[in-house]
């Protein structure tokens, strides 16, 4: 045969179909792209989630919750709802609790909580009415530096450039517990803007809610005491509490005019 090899030593020729096969080629196929309709949707989708959660988008955010809250208090009035819409059929403990959250929400509102404290006495006495403030205090303190820390603190650290504004951060930040108890006893800074300078800082939870708790005990003890004994204001009760809150006033605003020079030397 034409394709066997010579049973006398001679050279195989090859068939023709061997010949064909060994001058085969192999061809690769390059993997077919995906179609750009696609990958448009997931870049966009990307683009849009980095949008929302920059740190600019979430300040907004804040910024709208906040506006809000004020716009709502301003509508409502609900410091007015505790006092004249209180449900009866609520009392003791559970009445306590419940005026606790609605102090807590009304506080990250901007209610001023001189408005509420007396309202806590009015309404329980001296010894419930102290616990339901100071559980709304806690409370209200912890949801504004939430809503701070996680919204606005990566918007609002690279602004901080006056000297003014890196003293307070830097005391806020190194000397966290005693600068916020300073801030709770002497009543001169408002209650909202301690907490969400606190949160733009790097203070901790933890010394912030401790220092919020401690400090915010002589004034608020002062002020519900004084809403539990306001039916009689010549007794000698009312007349202490009002004592109380009067020389912590006058004593917070005696320290900020000393400190003032050390604050813009630094």
């Amino acid at each position: 045969m034409l394709d066997a090899t010579t049973r006398s030593g001679g050279t195989a020729t090859a068939s023709p179909r061997a010949a064909a096969t060994d001058l085969v080629v192999p061809v690769s196929v390059p993997a077919l792209a995906p179609p750009a309709s696609a990958s448009a949707p997931a870049g966009l989708a990307a683009r849009c989630t980095r949008v929302l959660l920059s740190p600019w988008s979430r300040f907004s955010l804040l910024v709208a919750l906040l506006a809000a809250a004020a716009s709502s208090v301003l509508l409502f009035e609900p410091q007015k709802l505790l006092a004249d819409g209180w449900p009866p059929q609520l009392g003791g403990a559970t009445a306590a609790l419940v005026f606790a959250v609605v102090y807590g929400l009304c506080t990250v509102a901007f209610v001023p909580r001189p408005l509420l404290n007396p309202l806590a006495g009015a309404l329980f006495g001296s010894q419930l009415g102290l616990g339901a403030a100071l559980g709304g205090t806690v409370l209200g303190a912890g949801l504004a530096f939430g809503l701070g820390r996680i919204l606005g603190q990566d918007a609002l650290r690279p602004l901080l450039r006056g000297r003014l504004l890196k003293a307070a951060d830097g005391q806020l930040s190194r000397h966290g517990l005693r600068s916020m108890l300073a801030a709770r006893l002497f009543p001169g800074v408002p209650f909202w803007a301690a907490n969400y300078c606190a949160a733009v800082s790097r203070m901790g939870w933890l010394p912030f809610l401790v220092a919020t708790a401690l400090g915010s005990i002589p004034n608020t003890t002062a002020y519900v005491v004084a809403g539990a004994s306001a039916s009689s204001p010549t007794s000698p009760v009312f007349l202490i509490a009002m004592a109380g809150i009067a020389l912590p006033a006058l004593g917070g605003a005696v320290v900020a005019w000393r400190k003032r020079h050390h604050l813009r030397a630094r």
